[in-house]
């Protein structure tokens, strides 16, 4: 995976308290462990860098979103465990030539909630097999969410779309915030023709092997942070929330020191639950946002966690399939 301060702000998020925390064995894998059906043909989607998605309209209408009641969750529940995928989890060999898919596993049985990726990678290129992976989700009646890795421009990306949008386009830093914004249309629509509803979006902020983030001129990261905060802004202008996948290393590198106050899911690598958990204190913020859910990989799965205090809010950052 994963400014105008005052309209990014979520402030009632800020103010949640913590609880414990206690872990959980990790049950084993039943029949969710397995990966997509194959009935999505491989498609041979053309190299990039040039895309080949025609631009997004300038504007879309706002989503019509329907929540149903989600299961309660009480602060004495304990946390909520769950998962993400996007194109490696699609059937093997989808996807574009630099993000081939490979098939891995969908979440363990023991989810209850999945966030959906909606990129193949880079930004401009859609998840190759959403539609099945949101099917897959509805079937097992789980909530769910969505994430979007957000990429420096490439190829023709800064011509196609830096003049269309809110920013000022006769100017480098309005250019980049108007690539972010239709970065963030771009995927709306992808949601849109799936029929993927959610109440919010998480923005992926990492490097992108092979569609790198500028870094190590001056001006670099305050470029990238251009982007960013055109595609969150994009988001809140269709009536989604936003809140950040990264780590501070990966943020710092991408971005410097750029502060949105928005919510964050911490990702903890091969770590384990326990340091997942762990990374909801405040001593791993990385840009000033309450920590939502924390990550980690284990049996070759994306697995996450609520943050202890927050499972009773889920219905801010899910919808209920």
């Amino acid at each position: 995976m994963h400014r105008h301060a005052g309209a990014l702000v979520l402030c009632g998020l800020l103010a949640w308290g913590a609880a414990g925390c206690g872990s959980t064995a990790t049950p084993a894998a039943g029949p969710s462990a397995r990966a997509l059906p194959t009935s999505a043909a491989s498609t041979a989607i053309p190299s990039l860098p040039a895309p080949t998605a025609s631009p997004p309209a300038p504007s879309i209408s706002l989503p019509s979103i329907s929540i149903p009641p989600l299961p309660t969750f009480t602060a004495g529940s304990g946390p909520v465990v769950g998962g993400d995928v996007s194109w490696p989890q699609c059937p093997k060999g989808m996807g574009i030539a630099q993000k081939r898919a490979e098939g891995a596993p969908m979440p363990l049985g023991s989810a209850r909630f999945v966030v959906l990726g909606l990129t193949n990678g880079p930004g401009f290129v859609a998840n190759p097999c959403l539609a099945d992976q949101l099917a897959w989700v509805k079937q097992r009646h789980l909530l769910v969410s969505a994430y979007s890795v957000i990429s420096a421009p490439y190829g023709d990306v800064l011509t196609r779309y830096g003049g269309t949008g809110p920013y000022d386009a006769s100017t480098k830093a309005g250019r980049l915030g108007n690539v972010g914004y239709q970065e963030a249309l771009f995927n709306v629509g992808t949601m849109r023709a799936v029929g993927l509803q959610t109440p919010f979006v998480w923005l992926d902020v990492e490097p992108v092997t092979g569609f790198d983030w500028p870094s190590g001129k001056p001006g670099d990261t305050a470029a990238n942070a251009a982007v960013i905060k055109g595609a969150a802004r994009g988001y809140q202008e269709q009536g989604y929330q936003v809140g950040v996948y990264s780590i501070e290393s990966l943020w710092k590198r991408v971005v410097g020191d750029l502060r949105l106050g928005l919510p964050e899911w911490r990702p903890a690598g091969g770590t384990g639950r326990a340091e997942a958990v762990r990374r909801c204190a405040g001593d791993w913020m990385f840009q000033g946002g309450a920590a939502v859910l924390g990550q980690w990989v284990a049996q070759g799965r994306d697995q996450d966690v609520t943050c202890p205090g927050q499972a009773p809010y889920l219905s801010l950052w899910f919808h209920q399939t």
